[in-house]
């Protein structure tokens, strides 16, 4: 494929349209990414959104297969070419990034890249990403032609419409999940209420039953003892209740407290404010990235909202367990289940697809197993670093 000047303004529009039918982010950012190595010509094309952790919180990439993809690895750093993109908001296009001083190498199974072209997505004065291509396809030059990057400044142009339309795409994702924390935390004063409501009910109780051994200690002083009895295991009862009252109320914090110390409070907060039992147990699990952390903890949170508001379950396990230099998310229910082949509509109501994104963003993978009456069980597995 050949770019004249504005020849490409109808292939982008038409791209352009195509993204508009997607309401996902990860969607939208799958389509830029693809159109952009479509309509350049590429090999290769992918989209990193960096993290605060020297990492990237989403990479997508268009050209490299899944097999590929695995062999790879864990996600790339912030580092070479993609740190000066991402720190200066400088272009970059080169014609053998491989010569370039910044290059620092790729893992044994990345495919070899020579020509490059590569844009940093901004808003405004704040960069959300890089966007960016590898091998331009088109017939080799003689070399008295020139060794030149085989790019050229329309190519810029074109892709620099694509990284605008990404930009919106990441500002209006960064827009719902600021909208999702709200109801998340709308939930947790909910939960907090509840709490607190079983606290009030224990210790009703407890006066209930040091009223009757009051006036049971002198005409029968043995069941006054088993009242008593009855007064101790009451009291140790509130007193758990208003622990998990004050785990409630603090934000979970996986800097401090870790992934395994934060799904252990949230499934016993869980246990305490519903009536399904709620359980969580960790096997050899090794340190994650933080990006992978966050992931593994924000589905396991959806997946037990799903449980506990949707399932009619008893019972809810969390199991969180390594998986060769990564971990395995397990939340399995014996609720209600449901058809996973008719549910385009329920997976959103479900946050089936948010999970995914999730899970696919720090080069995870999400599975869902479930049967109308057979209970559900949501897996996700990540790579670890």
């Amino acid at each position: 494929m050949t770019n004249g000047p504005g020849a490409g303004i109808p292939a982008v529009s038409t791209a352009i349209l195509a993204m508009s039918r997607h309401l996902e982010v990860r969607d939208v950012l799958k389509t830029i990414v693809a159109s952009a190595r479509e309509l350049l010509d590429a090999e290769y094309a992918a989209l990193g959104v960096p993290d605060d952790h020297g990492g990237f919180a989403q990479f997508v990439v268009d050209g490299v297969s899944a097999e590929q993809w695995k062999a790879i690895g864990p996600l790339p750093r912030q580092h070479g070419i993609l740190a000066a993109m991402l720190h200066n908001a400088t272009p970059e296009r080169l014609a053998d990034v491989r010569e370039d001083p910044r290059f620092g190498g790729w893992p044994a199974a990345h495919p070899d890249m020579s020509d490059f072209l590569g844009l940093p997505v901004a808003d405004g004065d704040e960069i959300l990403g890089a966007l960016f291509l590898a091998n331009k396809r088109r017939p080799q030059a003689p070399a008295s032609h020139g060794e030149g990057c085989g790019f050229t400044e329309e190519d810029e142009r074109l892709l620099g419409i694509l990284a605008q339309h990404a930009a919106i795409a990441l500002t209006n994702a960064r827009l719902y999940e600021r909208s999702r924390e709200l109801t998340i935390a709308g939930e947790r004063a909910r939960l907090a209420h509840e709490l607190h409501d079983a606290v009030a009910q224990k210790l009703f109780s407890l006066r209930l039953t040091a009223q009757a051994a009051t006036a049971l200690v002198d005409r029968d002083p043995a069941r006054a003892k088993d009242e008593l009895h009855q007064v101790a295991a009451l009291a140790a009862e509130a007193a758990d209740e208003l622990r998990a009252a004050v785990v409630e109320l603090r934000p979970a914090a996986l800097d401090e407290d870790g992934l395994i110390a934060t799904l252990r409070s949230q499934a016993q907060v869980l246990d305490r404010a519903h009536s399904a039992r709620v359980t969580f147990a960790a096997h050899s699990v090794r340190a994650l990235p933080a990006a992978q952390e966050e992931a593994l903890l924000r589905v396991a949170q959806e997946a037990l909202h799903n449980a506990l508001r949707h399932s009619g379950a008893e019972r809810v396990e969390v199991t969180l367990a390594r998986s060769g230099q990564g971990a395995l998310l397990r939340i399995s229910d014996d609720g209600c289940g449901f058809d996973p082949g008719a549910v385009r509509r329920a997976g959103r109501h479900l946050g089936l697809v948010s999970m995914r994104d999730r899970a696919s963003g720090v080069g995870g993978k999400l599975t869902v197993e479930s049967e109308p009456g057979k209970g559900t069980a949501v897996e996700m597995e990540v790579p670890g670093g």
